[in-house]
């Protein structure tokens, strides 16, 4: 374990891989790397010891993913307000699961586990537990998250991962989507399209640096990979519920800054504002003791 800037980090060390969890900082990741030739290989970008989620190599959403708009959501005719809850963000984000220290334990020896339970935090509606766990593979990592609704009654629920990737100029993410949902400045939804703008289709492959891209996709098919030429890798991301459907139903953000070192390609289920979207797609209610879970595979591969 070492510790930066006041947070501990707890190191699984298998398979030729090192990943290490920032339970205190809102059950985050430091660092995944894997063992090359040439040296320890960063898979998602390393933590670099600031206080802040928005530096680590990745990080939990629960119980939503991305922003909720109009000042909270109404469900079953019982408004629930909800405070923005990020410095110069104008709406809740991401949850409230990332503002909050978790729990770990190792069951196994391949095996990070991080707990948290949350009852009402900031004045929002939810009353949860959440576990993540972390398995590391010959080959990859597997992901899990999962919540469990504890308050009485039900609520809308949703989860994410938000992975960051350090990009290359040669780098291109290839996923099967649909469509996009095209946003203001904000940056909220306005408009979902089938035609793709200029350099946003990744269907083909697409660079991961260009013109700022802060949106959702749909009919996503639960795969995709991203290619580092300059390092012989591909990085394979799998959602197994997504693919077992098998009815392009996914959803996925794609987080594009124009200038930085990193970009961030995050697996959900739902779009962004899906609590005041039609049918708020993605969205599934859980009533008292029911669960929602999202599990991820990871798996890596030489470039020939």
């Amino acid at each position: 374990m070492t510790s930066t800037a006041h947070h501990t980090i707890h190191l699984l060390q298998h398979a030729g891989q090192r990943l290490g969890l920032i339970p205190t900082l809102g059950g985050s990741v430091a660092r995944w790397q894997r063992d090359t030739a040439q040296g320890a290989l960063d898979l998602w970008r390393p933590w670099g010891g600031v206080a802040d989620l928005y530096t680590t190599a990745s990080f939990p959403l629960v119980p939503w993913s991305n922003r909720i708009g109009h000042g909270g959501f109404t469900y079953q005719g019982i408004t629930h307000p909800m405070r923005p809850n990020r410095v110069g963000e104008p709406y809740p984000i991401h949850g409230d699961g990332w503002l909050q220290p978790w729990a770990i334990r190792q069951p196994r020896l391949d095996t990070l586990e991080m707990a948290l339970e949350s009852r009402n935090f900031d004045g929002n509606p939810y009353h949860y537990r959440a576990l993540q766990r972390f398995v590391l593979r010959e080959d990859g990592m597997d992901q899990l998250l999962e919540v469990t609704h504890l308050g009485e009654g039900s609520l809308p629920y949703g989860l994410g991962q938000h992975p960051a990737f350090l990009r290359t100029p040669q780098a291109r993410l290839h996923a099967e989507v649909q469509g996009v949902w095209l946003s203001g400045a904000d940056p909220m939804p306005t408009t979902h399209s089938s035609d793709f703008p200029p350099s946003w289709d990744p269907r083909e492959g697409m660079a991961v640096s260009g013109s700022l891209i802060d949106n959702a996709y749909t009919g996503w098919s639960g795969e995709s990979h991203i290619d580092w030429p300059e390092h012989g890798l591909r990085l394979h991301m799998r959602d197994p519920a997504v693919v077992a459907r098998g009815k392009n139903d996914g959803y996925c953000l794609l987080y594009r800054p124009p200038q930085g070192a990193h970009f961030c390609f995050e697996p959900v289920t739902h779009p962004i504002d899906a609590f005041h979207a039609e049918g708020q797609p993605g969205l599934q209610v859980l009533s008292t003791g029911q669960t929602l879970s999202q599990r991820v595979e990871w798996r890596f591969e030489s470039l020939a």
